[in-house]
Order: C-alpha cells, then sequence, then structure tokens
C-alpha cells in the first residue's frame, strides 16, 4: 500500500510540474502575440503612412531633367543666347515588356514619325547587326554573331577568361568583322531608323525617362497625343527648351554649344560632369563660354518620380521644380561687334579677287578697355582658298597665334631704355648692316639718323637690332663679327620683358583651352636680331591686345575678360560679378614707357599708321608691323585712345596678307578694317556718353 502512495504522489508531483510548465508556455504564447499585436497595431495605425510612403519608394524611380538654361546678354542688356521653350517626345519605359516588344515598337515609331535612317552611326549600323542576331534561335550558328567569332575567342568569352573588358572586347572584335556587304544584305532603311529610336530608348540610366525626338512641332504633338495608345511609353515633354541664338553666326564660336538631351554629356567630358554629379543625358555646355560658365547657366535640376499603374505604364510625378540658370551679361557690345564681323568679312571676301593675296586666309580684330580688361568685340574670319567661303574664326584670336613683327618694337624699345643700353633721345644712323657671315641687315627704308621716338614712328629695324646687339654684348663694326659668343641669357632676357607685357603668356582670358604661342628654340646670333623686330616668337591676338594695352594705360598688364556679372533670372539681383585683375606691373622706370607712346603717336599722325586712324574724331596712337613668313608677309596694327586718356585698345592681326618683293599688298588693317571699326566704337562711345 505505502508504494501505491509513493507512486501515487510521483503521479501528483509530475502533473503539477507539467501545469506549471503549460502555465508558463501559456504565458510565454501571450506574450509573444502581445508583442504581434502591439508591432502590428505599430505599423497598421501609429506608422501607416510612413510605411506606406516606404513600399510606394520600392515600386518608384526618381530622375533629374535640366531647367531652362540662363541667357546670355551683351553689356547693353540685349540677348546674344537666348534659351526658348521647346517641346519633346521622350520614353518611359513600362513596366514590363521583352525587348522583341521594344524592337518592334520603336520601328513602328519611326515610321509613324518620319524618324531619319540617315541618323544612324557606323558604329550603330554595326550594334544594329549584332542586335538583330541575338533575337535568333540560341542554337543558330549565328546567334549573337557568334559564328565571327573564332573557337578559342567563344571559349574564353563564355568561360569569363576576358575579365571585366569581355563584353567590350567581343564587341570590338565584332566590329571589326562586320563588313558593309553584310550589314547591306540584312539591314533595311526601315531598320535603321527604327535602331535610331531603340538606342535611344535604351541609353542612359534604366528605368529614367529618354528624350527620343527633340524640338517637334505642334502637328507631332497632336498626333502623338491623339495615336498615344499605339505607343505606350512615349509621351510629351511640354516643359524642355533649346538655345537661339539671334544674331547668327556672330560670336557663335566663342559663345559656344549645348548638348541636346539625345546627346548628353559629350564623352570626352563625362569624368569632369559626373564627378559634378550630372547624369549622362543631361544638357550641358560642351565648348566656348556655355562650357566655361556652365555652373552658372545650368541652375539646379528638376526632380521627377516615375511610378507606374496597373497596367505597368509609367506616371511621371514632378517633386521638385528645380531653378533656371542665372543669365549672365558680357561685355561685348553686340552692335560693334556686328560692325567688326562686317568689316573683317568684307575684306577677307575682297582678297579672293586680288592674286596677289592667295595665302591671305584669316584676319583677326580684337578691342578691349585698356584700364579694365573688358573685351568690347573679337573678330576673326578664315577663308577657304577652294571655294572662297569665309567663315567665323572668333575664337582663334586666342586659340591661334601668328608673327607679329614690328608691333613689339615697343617693349624692344622700353627694353633697351630700361636696360641702359640706349638713352632717350639717342641717335642711331639707320642704315643698312653688313655682319660677318650674315645678309644685309636693314629697314624697310634708309631712315638715316633717327632717335628713340622716330625709331618707332618710321619703325626702324635698325635701331632695334643695335639694341638686341648691345644687351649681348656685343658690338657692331661694318663687315665684321658682333662678337656675341652666346647670346642664350639675351634670349631669356627679352621674353623677360616681353612677357612683362603678355606676350607669351597665357592671358587667362575667360574661355576653354586658350593657347600660349610659340617659342622659337634657336638660340643663333641672327635669331637675336630678328626677335628684336618681333619675327622669332609667336604670340595670340589676344596676347598682343594685351601688350598694347599695358602701353596704353602706363605699364598695367590687365587680364582680358569677356565675363562681366550675372543675375537671378528676371531679377536686376547680381549674384556674381567679374573683379578686374592685374596680371602684372611693368618694372623699371615707367618715365620710359612715355617715349613708346611719344612714337606710337608719332607713327599716326606722320602717317607711317595710314591715314585712316589719323583722320578720326579722337587722337590715336598705334604701331604697325609686317613680318615675312616664306613667301608672304603678315601685317598687323595695334593702338589705342583717345591718346591722353585711352578707354580702348586694339588689335589687327592679318597673318600672310600678301606676297613678298614687288608685289607687296597695303596693310589691310591701315587701309580697309580699323579705319571704319574705330569710327564705330568711337560714335557708340559718344551716343552712350551723351545718354548718361
Amino acid at each position: 500500500m505505502r508504494r501505491s502512495s509513493d507512486q501515487l504522489n510521483q503521479s501528483m508531483d509530475y502533473a503539477n510540474e507539467v501545469s506549471k510548465r503549460l502555465i508558463i508556455f501559456a504565458v510565454i504564447i501571450c506574450i509573444l502575440f502581445s508583442v504581434v499585436f502591439v508591432r502590428l497595431f505599430q505599423i497598421q495605425v501609429l506608422s501607416h503612412d510612413e510605411y506606406t510612403e516606404k513600399m510606394e519608394s520600392y515600386n518608384t524611380t526618381t530622375q533629374s531633367s535640366s531647367t531652362p538654361r540662363g541667357q546670355i546678354y551683351d553689356r547693353n542688356g540685349k540677348v546674344i543666347a537666348a534659351t526658348v521653350v521647346s517641346h519633346n517626345i521622350i520614353y518611359t519605359q513600362p513596366e514590363e515588356i521583352t525587348t522583341e516588344e521594344r524592337w518592334e515598337l520603336a520601328k513602328q515609331f519611326a515610321a509613324a514619325f518620319d524618324v531619319d535612317d540617315n541618323e544612324i552611326t557606323t558604329a550603330q549600323r554595326k550594334d544594329l547587326y549584332i542586335f538583330k542576331h541575338m533575337l535568333l534561335d540560341v542554337s543558330d550558328p549565328s546567334y549573337a554573331c557568334n559564328d565571327l567569332l573564332t573557337e578559342e575567342e567563344l571559349i574564353a568569352y563564355q568561360n569569363g577568361s576576358w575579365g571585366d573588358e569581355a563584353e567590350s572586347r567581343r564587341t570590338e572584335l565584332l566590329h571589326e568583322r562586320i563588313t558593309d556587304d553584310m550589314m547591306n544584305e540584312s539591314i533595311s532603311d526601315e531598320e535603321e531608323a527604327g535602331y535610331v529610336v531603340y538606342a535611344r530608348m535604351v541609353s542612359g540610366t534604366s528605368g529614367q525617362s529618354k528624350t527620343i525626338l527633340e524640338d517637334v512641332d505642334d502637328d507631332t504633338v497632336a498626333y502623338l497625343v491623339e495615336h498615344k495608345g499605339d505607343f505606350p511609353g512615349f509621351d510629351v515633354d511640354l516643359g524642355s527648351w533649346k538655345r537661339e541664338y539671334p544674331y547668327g553666326d556672330t560670336l557663335r564660336d566663342v559663345l559656344g554649344n549645348v548638348t541636346t538631351s539625345t546627346q548628353g554629356v559629350p564623352a570626352e567630358l563625362v569624368d569632369y560632369y559626373q564627378a559634378l554629379g550630372y547624369p549622362l543625358n543631361a544638357r550641358v555646355g560642351s565648348s566656348g563660354l556655355e562650357y566655361q560658365y556652365e555652373g552658372l547657366l545650368s541652375g539646379t535640376r528638376k526632380v521627377s518620380s516615375i511610378e507606374y499603374d496597373e497596367d505597368g505604364n509609367a506616371i511621371i510625378n514632378d517633386d521638385t521644380s528645380g531653378k533656371k540658370g542665372y543669365d549672365i551679361y558680357l561685355t561685348i557690345d553686340i552692335d560693334l561687334q556686328q560692325r567688326l564681323d562686317e568689316v573683317v568679312k568684307e575684306t577677307l571676301e575682297n582678297a579672293a579677287d586680288n592674286p596677289y593675296r592667295q595665302d591671305f586666309t584669316t584676319l583677326f580684330v580684337c578691342l578691349m578697355n585698356p584700364k579694365t580688361g573688358e573685351i568690347y568685340a573679337m573678330s576673326g574670319y578664315q577663308r577657304n582658298t577652294e571655294t572662297d567661303d569665309v567663315t567665323p574664326f572668333a575664337s582663334g584670336n586666342y586659340l591661334s597665334y601668328t608673327n607679329p613683327g614690328s608691333i613689339v618694337k615697343g617693349a624692344t624699345l622700353y627694353m633697351g631704355l630700361n636696360e641702359g643700353v640706349v638713352e632717350p633721345g639717342e641717335i642711331i644712323n639707320d642704315a643698312p648692316m653688313h655682319i660677318q657671315g650674315t645678309p644685309v641687315k636693314a629697314s624697310y627704308h634708309n631712315y638715316g639718323p633717327v632717335d628713340d621716338v622716330k625709331a618707332l614712328q618710321v619703325s626702324s629695324n635698325v635701331y632695334m637690332f643695335h639694341i638686341a646687339i648691345r644687351l649681348a654684348g656685343g658690338t657692331y663694326v661694318p663687315y665684321q663679327s658682333l662678337g656675341i659668343s652666346d647670346p642664350s641669357s639675351t634670349f631669356a632676357l627679352m621674353r623677360q620683358y616681353y612677357s612683362m607685357f603678355g606676350l607669351g603668356n597665357v592671358t587667362g582670358l575667360d574661355v576653354p583651352n586658350e593657347v600660349g604661342g610659340y617659342v622659337g628654340y634657336s638660340t643663333e646670333v641672327g635669331k637675336l636680331l630678328d626677335f628684336a623686330i618681333g619675327q622669332y616668337d609667336m604670340y595670340t591676338p589676344i596676347q598682343i591686345l594685351q601688350y598694347v594695352s599695358t602701353i596704353a594705360n602706363g605699364g598695367t598688364t590687365m587680364r582680358p575678360h569677356l565675363f562681366s556679372y550675372a543675375t537671378e533670372v528676371n531679377s536686376t539681383n547680381v549674384v556674381a560679378s567679374y573683379e578686374n585683375q592685374v596680371v602684372s606691373t611693368l618694372r623699371g622706370n615707367i618715365e620710359y614707357l612715355e617715349r613708346v607712346q611719344e612714337g606710337f603717336r608719332a607713327c599716326v599722325t606722320s602717317g607711317y599708321c595710314g591715314t585712316a586712324i589719323n583722320a578720326l574724331s579722337e587722337d590715336v596712337a598705334g604701331k604697325t608691323g609686317t613680318a615675312e613668313v616664306g613667301e608672304s608677309t603678315s601685317t598687323a596694327l595695334i593702338g589705342y585712345g583717345p591718346y591722353k586718356d585711352p578707354n580702348v585698345a586694339f588689335a589687327c592681326i592679318a597673318p600672310t596678307s600678301s606676297d613678298t618683293g614687288s608685289n607687296l599688298q597695303s596693310n589691310v588693317c591701315t587701309t580697309e578694317v580699323m579705319g571704319p571699326v574705330l569710327e564705330e566704337y568711337f560714335s557708340i562711345m559718344n551716343e552712350e556718353q551723351a545718354s548718361n
């Protein structure tokens, strides 16, 4: 009986233990359910909006697009680069679409909207050839153009031996092996037009809207709206814009270009613009001032979100509207610029009929305020000798260089005076120089005894030769050697002086890719004499303009500039402005510069700088230049005015504008160009002063 009682007690203890555990388990279950209930309550009630937004974000793509670009104005508020509204057709890929469906849609769209098959590039034709073969059955030997690869190449591609470059290497090989005959046999014009559309549909970032056609007319917009159901994913972007240039070709190569939406960021600028956060389809300045001032002109981008409805069609919602770019104002006077272009272009056109000017193919003129560096006008044209077509090349003022000739003699004289190798008023006999082992060195005429001022007036080569010889420690004795053993240090000294005036240096003009000029490499004594009269190193027209401005303003080299200031759109609120910058000042005795100024003024009053600028209403100082270049002669005219208080400096450069020798023609800068141009300038200046 005791045993039975013990067994009963053990059973009761076991039951109690099980009961306790069940209670504990039940409590745990209740706690867990409570936690789940609280979490569900938090998600469904307290945080409903937050999680709804998160869920929607998983099904939403964000994209950015450019806002209207700021406009470019001249100094008087005239628009020279305008932003106007245009309509684009865009494509936003539906949520579910196969490659085959997209290809058929592209061909259908191209046919309906008359897309030009000539827009396809050679590379795209080869891509199309490959693409068509990718639509074949994988069992086909020609699938994806695999038949154009060797067995070893195909294996290496498929097993990953080519690494990360596999696709690009494969494509490169296929492009090399796809011939025109192969493409002509298998690709139709309709397919080429379709692939132009298809390439734009799949370009750039996946899930983003793509621009298919730009600046379409109202009829095209109406047709797409009416037949939208036939073209799923295609829509009209009514908020786009385009650039227009009201003054046509005037200053166009300096203003530069903006890419289209279909072009996007230029390949050569991808790294630069991506570092700034631009998407690949961004419309950006690709050259000239459009590129230089992209940061001001582009504004902030519009941000949109792409959602999909129950049918998988994209719905675009604008989240932030962005902000239009700033308007910028240039130092250019567009009226003066147009008159300058007219004169320069006409001068080059007239040269086509002159048998002694057949090598005259470029002409450059630029004007600026010597006290501030503001560029008033900058013109350049080039002539095709085969067709005689004359086209704008204003950017040649800072992208090309020329032999300056005698216009550098102002810097040569200042150097000679400041280094003490000649004295103010010192007379040197201008007569042919007979140097042992060297052809006769002489001026254009034998001027006889000339002092420093007259040396500039008549453009004496001999006076400048003596300066160079003395700088190098030599002595001129007729028919003997100059006694100069190593002129290299004199070359360096001369370049140092010329650079103080701006010659040979990049001026810092606010444009892309300004060139610095050409530096001769020889250190022969004869080249030293050529250097002193501007027939050795070569400079850009804008450097020459900076040089004469330094003479005009009394020895201060100013940085030239085209940008003046920027404002908020439709506002006078200035957000950025240019501060005039001093590059350098002449070292030495500035009083010697007055001798240079006197020589420049004497050149005009005596008629050696031509009669046109001497007949102007304002007193002008100037200097002509000629330089022999092979069988041609380059000419130039530089100067400034009014003489006592100059507000304009100018440089006219006419490379190879005449045959050399007995057929030497007049200096077009003195006879045809600068007279009417300066007359226009002083007329505009007087009108502005009268209105103020």
